[in-house]
């Protein structure tokens, strides 16, 4: 699912690694209303699962290769680092 073509950034998260990535991140959470996120990463593979009883529950395996992972308003989702890994979060609304 692509952003909105409205929403523009305006925060972004430092880059995380295996070792720093804050706990919340790995537990289910999620972004308030009208903001959107999407998850970059930079070297290694992250696992994204939406746990949300509004969607399908479902994993991908984000890498540097392919697309960052899309964060939707509100949906409840968690990341999960597969081996060595380093990302970011940028924010949109």
């Amino acid at each position: 699912m692509p952003l909105p073509p409205d929403v523009r950034p305006y925060k972004r998260t430092p880059d995380f690694t295996e070792a720093t990535i804050p706990d919340g991140l790995k537990r289910a959470h999620d972004t308030k209303v009208g903001v959107w996120a999407l998850i970059h990463v930079l070297e290694g593979r992250l696992a994204y699962r939406v746990d949300d009883p509004r969607r399908p529950a479902g994993e991908t395996v984000l890498t540097p290769e392919g697309e960052p992972g899309v964060i939707e308003p509100t949906i409840r989702h968690a990341v999960e680092p597969l081996g060595p890994v380093r990302f970011y979060v940028e924010f949109h609304r």
